[in-house]
This record gives structure tokens, sequence and C-alpha cells, in this order.
């Protein structure tokens, strides 16, 4: 569907986005100290255990105060008549927001009370349920099969059980994910920023392709907002941090960016790219895959690891990526900053794909990746 007359857009809403961006992110940084507190007083603390990295008791809750700010980044956009058309043409926002909410609150009742692992699945399902029944779901889905000669590939059009399902899927998988490294100080906040920036990034551009498809609207929000409750976090959280986002921040990360990658990618047409270009028809999938590739690799890792030992998947090891790194010899900062180096170079990497010319972004990207393994060896060199 592409807007005329008075739905058209002006131009491009790049500054209305990035306003709401920093209110969420301002309000998050004001609503955390009150949230420190809070968490403080209610006893939700994290004590050291064996596994972790921070040797003294710390507060959490951190998601709390990013939720509430990220209802007041809607509450803004609600307001602003550009931004107004991801809540007149769809339920997205308002899918998130409820979502949100409900898992925000399992994730309070986990890091006060330490809720058992079956539990907090089912609350996750029972979230991305929520999503798909205000219709965040996928509708078409890229395979590499079905095509002839002058096509790669084709494209399935998914019914509501199929779509809603694999919705759901990646929703938890991702909840998942963002839970699994959030292991060291601003790790989780840093990569969901990243990440949240990556596909508000793609949003934009589907937006200008597809010449102000009122769709494209809600995934550029849910990721604007998102972004800004994690960059607003962030001075509390990195180290050394004063407090923890706990499973409550993690959790509504991992929700987000389903949402955001789900509405960015799951309807996007296919039209717009041209049906000879296999690799547009699998940028958004390839978004998706890229921006999270770090958090999901080391969720796959974890889950045979944990098998292959006849342990639950969800019983906690100190054997994630980041631990690895601090084995090698990197402290907890260069760590954290050498996790954001992989994963801003995988998700922007993604996003150039889809704007310029493929084989100039293979050239940068691939010399970042030398560059960036040269820093992730450099102690094991050193050591040896």
């Amino acid at each position: 569907m592409i807007p005329t007359g008075e739905f058209a857009p002006a131009g491009l809403p790049v500054r209305e986005y990035l306003l709401v961006g920093l209110v969420t992110a301002v309000l998050t940084f004001l609503l955390t100290g009150l949230v420190r507190l809070f968490a403080i007083r209610f006893g939700a603390v994290a004590y050291p255990r064996q596994r972790d990295v921070h040797v003294v008791p710390m507060p959490r809750l951190g998601g709390l105060a990013m939720y509430l700010g990220v209802c007041g980044g809607m509450l803004l956009a609600h307001q602003l008549p550009v931004l107004r058309r991801a809540f007149d043409y769809s339920f997205d926002p308002t899918a998130v927001l409820i979502g949100g909410g409900l898992i925000v609150a399992i994730g309070v009742l986990d890091d006060r009370f330490e809720l058992d692992s079956l539990t907090k699945l089912a609350g996750q399902t029972t979230c991305a349920g929520i999503l798909v029944l205000y219709g965040i779901q996928w509708l078409v889905l890229w395979v590499p099969w079905g095509g002839d000669e002058n096509v790669f590939g084709s494209v399935l059009i998914l019914d509501q059980n199929q779509g809603g399902l694999l919705a759901i899927l990646l929703a938890v998988t991702l909840i998942n994910a963002i839970n699994f490294i959030d292991g060291l100080d601003g790790l989780a906040a840093g990569v969901g920023m990243i990440a949240a920036a990556a596909t508000a990034v793609f949003s934009l551009h589907l937006l200008t392709v597809s010449g102000g498809d009122v769709g494209n609207y809600s995934p550029a929000l849910i990721a604007a907002t998102l972004a800004g409750a994690c960059l607003g976090f962030l001075p509390h959280n990195f180290q050394p941090a004063r407090l923890f986002m706990g499973d409550s921040g993690s959790m509504l990360i991992g929700l987000m960016l389903a949402a955001a990658s789900t509405t960015a990618s799951g309807r996007a047409n296919p039209s717009i790219w041209g049906v000879t270009d296999a690799i547009a028809l699998l940028s958004p999938l390839l978004i998706v895959m890229a921006v999270l590739f770090i958090p999901v690799l080391d969720l796959l890792l974890a889950i045979i690891r944990r098998t292959r030992r006849g342990v639950s998947p969800f019983s906690a090891d100190k054997m994630h990526l980041h631990h690895r790194l601090l084995e090698i010899g990197h402290s907890q900062r260069r760590a954290v900053l050498l996790i954001y180096l992989w994963a801003c170079l995988l998700a922007f990497g993604a996003v150039a794909v889809t704007v310029y010319d493929i084989s100039a972004v293979v050239w940068v990207v691939g010399v970042g990746v030398l560059i960036a393994v040269i820093i992730s060896v450099i102690p094991r060199l050193r050591s040896r």
C-alpha cells in the first residue's frame, strides 16, 4: 500500500524518530535512579554466585525503568502527526506496550523471587502470543528453493497459523538469546541498542523505497524507542554498574527486537526489491539474523553444550562468549566493547547490503572483521 494525497508523508521523518528516541533515553536515564531505590527496598538484589562476574550485591529491575521510558516515547510519538500513522494503521505499538508490560512484570517477579525456567518459558510464550493476537506475525518468507533459471529462490505466503507460530518461535528465541548474554556490565543493553538502531535504519530505508507505506512506521518506532531505552540505561549499567537490568530488562529487549524485526521483515513486499535480486529478497531476513547473530549463536552453543552434559538447557554455567573473552585475558570493559564491535560489523553490514554496492560493503566489512579478529586474539598472543 502506497499512501497518496493527504496520507502521503511530507518527507522521511528522521528528526521525529530521533526526537522520540532521545526523549525515551532521557526518561529512562532519569527513572533508573528511582527504580534502583525501589529495587533495594523491594529486595530485588543479585548476590554474587560462582558463575557471576560481579563480586558485590547489586540491585536489579532496570527493565522497569526501560519500559517506562518506552511508554513515554510511545506517548510522544502518538502526539506527533507524522508518527501517529504507526498507531492509526496498525496495533503494533499497542501490542508491544501490552506484551512488554506483561513480560516486564514476569521479569520483576523473577528478579525478586527466582522463578523456575518452565514458568518463565510459559510467560515468554504468552507475551509472544499477545504480539500475534494484535497482528505481529510473518506474512511472507523467502526460501532458497523453488525458483527458475532467472530467479534464485522463491517467496512463501504464510497463513495465520504458520505466520503466528514463526513469530512466537522467533520472539521466544530472541528473548532467551538476550537473556543469555546478560552477563557483563553493559553487554545486553549495548547489543540491544546496536540491534535496535540497525533495525530502525533498515525500517527507514523500507519507508523510503516503499514511497511512504504506512506499514513501515511501526517497526521504526518500536526500534527507535528500544534504542533510546537502552541508551538511557547504559550510563547506569556500563562497568562499573550501579544497577542490573535483570530478566525484566533482557526479556523486554528480546521481545521488542522480535516485534520490530517481524514487522519490518515479515511484511516486506518482495516486489519492491525486484524478483531477480536474491540478496535483496533475502535482505530482510539477513537483517534479523545479523543484528542478533552473536547472542543467538551464544544461545545455540549453550544449549548444545548443556544438552551434551545431560543437564537442562536453561541451567547456568560460566562458558558463554563473554566468559571466554575474560579467560583469554580481556578486561570486562574491553570484552564488552569488543562484542559491540562485532555486533556493529554484522548489523550495519547487513543493512548496508540493502543500500550500497555489495562488493564495496564486503570489502569494508571484511577489513573490519580482520581488525576485530586481531583485537580479539591479542591477549592470547601476548600470553604465548
